[in-house]
């Protein structure tokens, strides 16, 4: 049965969603696997690597939260009730991902990733970026389903060039955060927000955008998820810079090493900023020496704090964390259950 395409206009869609975050999670693990198979001996170990990166090998596996696939099913199915029909989309967007992971880890030479060894230090750099290569290729094969389950092609043509779009936002994020990254003088507040703009804001618009689109024909619907979903990623990613410094392991499940690493977050940006001359110029020494101690890991947070960086970063965060709240509120095609689950997902995830 092909689906059929929701007409909203005006009308309020009263149906509920109530849906189990497992079924969602499982249902979009076994739709990755159906991507991820191994398809003769002779490549089987290139497909063990990517079931490897994403935590796929076995069932007790650390896992990314799949935050992005998941969000883009419950766009889907608040309008159209059930998710199963954009299960090809949530693979694609996880494997899009994922994709980015495997290269991120190879540019910034991370040597661990959700508690486990990354691909390149176990394979090394030819085989981790071709696994990447491939990730990549085969988010593009995961979204040709979607013909199979009735879209039609130009639906399916449009979800296309709104991946390849997101795609090319995200390396360019990618490019500014490296360039960043080699100059000695610190990226300014505002060219951050454009970074994690490109880099986090908009896979997850393009994930909320992408389950509307196939649920909808409603243009202004369409646009009103795409909003929502970029107030969300700003808010996500600023709420895991708090955490990346102030964050608690029981809450988070990892250790809040953003200073002991150097990483410049908005809270460190926005000290080179805003602090004292005194703490400037002690925080750029700080942050040029290598393998900080406790005490200067103390110092730093203390300065940073000192500057407002942790009270500005939070603002922040609540800031976008509402405009998204706002946006679902304003969504009228969303029943109020429906409404509700979503609103406690924004609520768990942003916690700022």
């Amino acid at each position: 049965m092909r689906p059929e395409p929701v007409h909203c206009g005006a009308m309020t869609v009263t149906s509920n969603l109530d849906l189990d975050m497992g079924v969602l999670l499982a249902d979009t693990e076994a739709e990755i696997l159906r991507v991820v198979r191994d398809h003769d001996a002779s490549t089987a170990g290139v497909y063990e690597m990517i079931r490897y990166h994403l935590g796929l090998d076995s069932s007790d596996n650390a896992r990314g939260k799949r935050i992005r696939p998941l969000l883009g099913l419950l766009a889907y199915a608040s309008i159209a009730g059930d998710h199963r029909a954009a299960l090809p989309g949530a693979a694609a967007v996880e494997l899009g991902h994922n994709f980015s992971l495997v290269h991120d880890d190879i540019e910034d030479g991370d040597t661990e990733r959700r508690h486990r060894a990354t691909l390149w230090t176990i394979h090394g750099v030819p085989q981790a970026i071709n696994t990447g290569d491939l990730i990549f290729s085969l988010s593009r094969i995961a979204l040709h389903r979607l013909t199979d389950l009735g879209f039609s092609d130009a639906k399916v043509l449009r979800l296309m060039r709104l991946y390849d779009e997101t795609c090319v936002l995200l390396c360019e994020g990618q490019y500014i955060d490296i360039a960043s990254s080699a100059s000695d003088a610190p990226m300014t507040v505002d060219l951050y927000f454009d970074m994690i703009g490109r880099k986090t804001a908009a896979l997850i618009s393009a994930s909320i955008e992408a389950g509307a689109l196939l649920a909808t024909d409603d243009e202004d619907v369409i646009a009103g998820y795409r909003r929502f979903g970029w107030a969300l990623g700003l808010a996500f990613q600023l709420n895991d810079d708090l955490l990346g410094i102030w964050g608690q392991e029981r809450q988070t499940g990892k250790v809040p090493t953003d200073v002991v690493r150097h990483k410049k977050t908005l809270p460190v940006l926005y000290a080179f900023e805003h602090a004292t001359p005194a703490d400037r110029d002690r925080l750029a020494v700080l942050y040029t020496a290598g393998d900080p101690a406790s005490t200067d890991v103390t110092e730093i947070v203390a300065i940073l704090e000192r500057s407002g960086a942790r009270e500005f970063t939070r603002a922040e965060a609540i800031r976008h964390r509402d405009e998204a709240l706002a946006e679902l509120d304003a969504l009228t095609v969303v029943g109020a259950d429906s409404r509700e689950q979503l609103r406690g997902i924004i609520i768990g995830v942003i916690s700022a």
